[in-house]
């Protein structure tokens, strides 16, 4: 580029430039310059659609970029970019209508200073590959090393991805990677990405040996081809700056916003023949029905923490039928407050046995998990069974023993006795089953007396009445016993 002469007129010019402007080379700016000033109209059109070649249906992008994420700004810009851009991004690559490489810009270390602290801090393989200090501090917190091999991760990443066909993952694993795995919170490490990784269901072992040993005295393929494409290759330059996007071997310097970016990509496509997210709005994937997004899910319950949304898909913990499910959404969601227990046991320990059925969901608002009476645990993992018969003593009482069971004991007695839980004692069946039979006979000989006597009190009774009618009769006939004499007076006549 040249720089305007130093004169008034192009002070004055330049000053009076207030919108937007473009880069020309220098010949048509000068037909420009003297078309206007022969007073001719003159009409400059910006056609994004031949802003970059399209040599066939396909385009082919690439993102140069770095995974740190204390450079301040413009690592905040970088990340913002890429969690907006993934739902566009991924349904251009799942249609077949764009190729897209990720690329990481490394350093190497000057054989001078490769023994010196500072290099053996920022680099791996002997200073062949280095990074800047996140922080810019050698004496604390992360040191490029560790930068580069997260790029060195996430180069292998989309390889073991794109070799199972499915190169969207990579948008997944980065924006996931940033979210669960910030170097703010000391959680930017080797364990947390490969936490990561097992989530969206990548080979881990494969990942592993493409990274190969960050130690060795030897160039790292990977990363040695990293290098080796900065260097500029016919029109589309070195590459010097982060982030960078190239777009048909064609580098892009404008806004990295998403509907900036989605514009240059789709001017790569000849006209009639981009993809219908080119003329719309409306981007949107349903992640969710891709290995459930990575987010934690129960299966048997059919409940997810995968929410679609127009940019991709988040990892919240949800509410099912009115309960809360808490949690980080990515391993782990657990049911909180009443009716927790009715949800997969709230997240905590449960087991069957024999049509048994043994919980340690506590149904209240702490939402703990405390395992059972006769268990032991931390009630969330596991619940072992206590065996009451040693731990606690069971059965104490002499002629008891004391078998242990699941979740319980039984106790029996020696010989013929009959065990009582409430006593702990033994009791004898015979003198339980004679005392038994007592009763019924005295049952019985009591209902035999009572028969008895309402027998004797019922024949008592009809014998007086009897006698009763029979006196009355007999008193018409002849006097009783128990009759005044009544005087008896013969007929005068036969006198």
């Amino acid at each position: 580029m040249d720089t305007p002469e130093e004169d008034g007129a192009s002070a004055k010019y330049i000053a009076d430039i207030t919108i937007p402007s473009a880069l020309i080379d220098k010949i048509f700016g000068e037909r420009l310059k003297k078309a206007i000033n022969s007073g001719d109209m003159v009409n400059v059109n910006l056609d994004w659609r031949e802003s970059v070649p399209h040599p066939d249906d396909r385009v082919e992008y690439e993102l140069w970029t770095n995974n740190n994420d204390q450079c301040g700004i413009k690592c905040d810009m970088l990340m913002d970019f890429l969690k907006d851009f993934k739902g566009a991004a991924q349904i251009l690559e799942k249609g077949g209508y764009t190729q897209f490489t990720p690329h990481y810009i490394t350093w190497y270390c000057p054989k001078a200073f490769m023994i010196s602290k500072q290099c053996k801090s920022q680099c791996i393989n002997h200073g062949r590959y280095c990074s800047p200090d996140p922080e810019q501090d050698f004496t604390s917190g992360y040191d490029g090393k560790d930068v580069v091999l997260e790029n060195l991760r996430q180069l292998c990443v989309f390889r073991v991805a794109n070799e199972t066909k499915k190169p969207w993952v990579w948008w997944d694993y980065v924006t996931d990677f940033h979210i669960r795995c910030p170097m703010k919170e000391k959680k930017y490490n080797r364990e947390c990405a490969e936490a990561v990784i097992k989530s969206l269901g990548l080979d881990l072992k494969k990942i592993d040996k493409c990274m190969g040993d960050p130690d060795a005295d030897s160039d790292n393929p990977i990363l040695k081809e990293e290098q080796e494409a900065q260097i500029g290759k016919g029109s589309r330059g070195d590459v010097t700056i982060l982030p960078t996007l190239v777009v048909n071997n064609h580098q892009y310097r404008g806004k990295f916003e998403k509907g900036a970016v989605l514009k240059a990509i789709c001017s790569g496509f000849e006209e009639t023949t981009e993809p219908s997210v080119c003329l719309s709005d409306d981007v949107e994937t349903n992640e969710c029905l891709d290995n459930n997004g990575g987010c934690w899910q129960d299966k048997a319950a059919n409940i997810t923490a995968c929410k679609d949304t127009f940019r991709g898909r988040v990892c919240e913990c949800p509410v099912v039928h009115g309960v809360q499910f808490r949690g980080d959404g990515y391993t782990s969601c657990v049911a909180s407050g009443p009716g927790r227990c009715k949800i997969s046991h709230g997240g905590c320990w449960h087991e069957s046995r024999h049509l048994i059925t043994f919980s340690a969901c506590v149904d209240d608002q702490e939402g703990k998990c405390k395992c059972p009476p006769g268990f032991k645990g931390d009630g969330v993992r596991s619940c072992e069974d206590i065996n009451e018969c040693k731990e606690r003593k069971a059965c104490q009482c002499p002629e008891c023993s004391c078998k242990n069971t699941w979740g319980s004991y039984d106790c029996t007695c020696s010989g013929d006795l009959l065990y009582i839980r409430e006593h702990d004692t033994c009791i004898s069946k015979t003198t339980e089953v004679k005392s038994a039979w007592t009763v019924v006979w005295i049952i019985v000989l009591g209902l035999a007396i009572a028969a008895g006597g309402a027998y004797v009190l019922y024949k008592q009774r009809l014998r007086t009445y009897m006698d009763s009618e029979i006196r009355a009769i007999m008193a018409q006939y002849m006097p009783l016993d128990s009759q005044n004499d009544i005087p008896y007076h013969m007929n005068e006549d036969r006198a």
